[in-house]
């Protein structure tokens, strides 16, 4: 945690950003989290600290900065997460039932593959990639 602190710190900086006790309380949320949360999920957790109107505009900053990805679901729910520069790699399981999602981080050699899947797809389509990410679409073990 110390330091994804000392990294968002520095990146808010470089960017003239202010590292508000707001911002500092949606990291901390999104650092021990175990998968992207919406913005609902966020508030219930951080309303004594961050009012409503607070986690949108900090979650629109910390966007714009590259500290938290944005992440549209299939169901029309924004979730966010603190960005691969600070958390590495990982792919998602979202259940379909109750919404949850979950990080996974597959072994070396099943990234490798998906990464040929990616160039293989997007060679034939003329497309430069430059990154990807998987969402595994089905239901969690308390839905099943």
């Amino acid at each position: 945690m110390a330091n994804t602190e000392q990294l968002v710190t520095q990146r808010l900086t470089e960017s003239g950003i202010r590292y508000s006790r707001g911002r500092r309380a949606v990291i901390d949320a999104l650092s021990v989290a175990d998968g992207p949360r919406s913005a609902a999920e966020l508030h219930r957790d951080l309303a004594e600290a961050v009012p409503l109107s607070s986690l949108y505009r900090s979650l629109s900053v910390l966007t714009d900065a590259d500290v938290v990805t944005m992440h549209h679901g299939s169901r029309g729910v924004t979730r966010y997460e603190l960005s691969e520069w600070l958390t590495g790699h990982h792919h998602h399981l979202v259940c379909l039932s109750c919404g949850t999602v979950d990080d996974i981080t597959p072994p070396p050699d099943l990234e490798a593959d998906l990464e040929s899947v990616v160039i293989s797809l997007t060679v034939a389509g003329r497309f430069s990639p430059k990154g990807h990410a998987l969402e595994i679409e089905g239901f969690c073990s308390e839905c099943a």
